[in-house]
């Protein structure tokens, strides 16, 4: 006999609960879109009304650029219910995998979390969708503490496949496994980070972000300038090869010395190195030239994985429609 389908709840019936409901129902699963707020029934129908319409308008976008079928986007559709606060109870009652996906504030997470805990079976997992609290810092807000984690999606949810995952220690090593298979099975791809400040990707984006403003304030560059070349050039190679690969493909001495000269010309407290770059320095790991950096390249075939990058960045030109042959 096969195993029972899971059933996903997104606990949340605002914008990111409507695009994990949208990813796992286009993943092929049933998902119960759950509003945790009090209203009457005019209201309730006028909140299922605008979410499925909501969701209905992403698809029929996606659509029209040929990403799918109009026979796929109903099919799709079909496959999410909203369910409102009054058989809330039911429905988280019945889920596998609850993602916890209200507003951004510390009294609206203990309140969802409270509920959900109350009501969610004691093996179900527990994913809060925060993109600014910890996950220890929701352990007391969950009972069997277990069984939560963090799961912070990238908006479009549906579309970007990126999801990263933070366990705290006391989170079940099967917890994570389910949840990271879940994920993978619909097509995204998990990312585990430890509980700290801004996950992985935020992290990185706020530097960036930042540094671009401070460029356009200074006058060092447009806003335009600035665009085409992380569009062009900074994003395209990121596209294809990881941030931490690029550093040892081109050496981690480049970054040193860089580092060092902006540190010295722009700000010491913004550019100065992180203490691993220099100690990689002084053991002679360079990255891939000395065959050792942030990856050990001693055991692989360094031809072909040159060959892989190539194919790789010259993959995200072809797709940018920037890759001209020859003359």
């Amino acid at each position: 006999m096969s195993a029972a389908p899971t059933t996903i709840a997104a606990a949340g019936a605002g914008r990111m609960g409507r695009g994990i409901a949208l990813a796992f129902a286009w993943g092929g699963y049933e998902v119960a879109l759950v509003d945790l707020k009090p209203r009457d029934t005019a209201d309730a129908e006028r909140l299922e009304r605008e979410a499925m319409d909501e969701m209905a308008a992403s698809l029929a976008s996606l659509a029209e650029l040929g990403a799918m079928t109009d026979e796929a986007l109903q099919r799709v559709l079909s496959r999410i219910r909203v369910v409102p606060e009054a058989r809330a109870a039911q429905a988280l009652a019945q889920a596998d995998v609850i993602f916890e996906c209200v507003t951004e504030t510390l009294e609206a997470k203990r309140d969802a979390l409270a509920r959900i805990s109350t009501l969610a079976r004691p093996d179900a997992i527990l994913a809060s969708t925060t993109s600014t609290m910890l996950v220890t810092d929701l352990v007391p807000l969950a009972t069997h503490p277990e069984r939560l984690l963090n799961a912070h999606w990238l908006n479009p949810a549906y579309l970007i496949p990126l999801v990263e995952l933070s366990a705290h220690p006391g989170t079940a090593p099967e917890v994570v496994s389910r949840l990271r298979a879940l994920l993978e099975d619909i097509g995204k791809v998990p990312v585990l980070c430890a509980a700290t400040p801004g996950y992985i990707v935020p992290r990185l984006q706020a530097l960036i972000m930042n540094e671009a403003a401070r460029m356009i304030e200074e006058g060092a560059a447009s806003a335009e300038e600035i665009d085409k070349a992380t569009r062009y050039g900074l994003g395209l190679r990121l596209s294809a090869v990881g941030l931490v690969e690029f550093i040892d493909y081109g050496g981690n001495d480049i970054l040193y010395y860089a580092s060092r000269y902006l540190a010295e010309h722009l700000s010491r407290e913004r550019y100065t190195a992180p203490a691993i770059v220099d100690r990689l320095m002084r053991e002679g790991k360079t990255g891939l030239k000395s065959g050792q950096g942030f990856y050990d390249y001693r055991e692989r075939d360094l031809p072909a994985y040159r060959k892989d990058v190539l194919e790789r960045t010259l993959g995200a030109l072809k797709h940018a429609g920037l890759f001209r042959p020859p003359r």
